[in-house]
């Protein structure tokens, strides 16, 4: 597999990974406004049974909604630096693989001796080098 398409492949797993954190995020969001909106009526059949003056209630509502939305906040700042670590982490595995099948392509082609585009370009160099001396040598005679 080439660097390339192993990049690719880990960028496909990145997205699908951030596609999963997502819709978590969510369906959190969805249960955190579903038991937001049952405590609020939990809290109005509260009010009617012990005779709780509305504006009270708004008020305990408002405090509710406020802590709810901090709890929210923090629960994002925690999912986007566990998703920056991973995203990190990815990166660096992408190199540490990259690195992996570049040396396992030059193994193989060592084992059945075959030169690298390395080793290639270098006896190339050096062919130009001694093809210019030679060019040299046969203009001085």
């Amino acid at each position: 597999m080439t660097k390339k398409k192993t990049a690719r492949k880990a960028t496909r797993v990145a997205r699908g990974t951030g596609d999963v954190l997502r819709e978590a995020w969510a369906t959190t969001q969805k249960a955190l406004a579903s038991a937001e909106g049952a405590m609020e009526t939990q809290v109005k059949g509260l009010l009617k049974k012990n005779k709780i003056d509305t504006r009270e209630a708004k008020a305990m509502v408002k405090d509710l909604g406020a802590r709810v939305d901090k709890e929210r906040k923090k629960a994002l700042k925690n999912i986007e630096g566990r998703v920056a670590t991973f995203q990190t982490r990815m990166h660096k595995e992408r190199k540490v693989v990259g690195r992996m099948v570049n040396d396992a392509v030059k193994n193989t082609l060592a084992a059945f001796n075959i030169p690298s585009r390395a080793e290639v370009a270098e006896l190339t160099r050096q062919v130009e080098a001694l093809s210019k001396k030679i060019d040299g040598l046969k203009r001085r005679r």
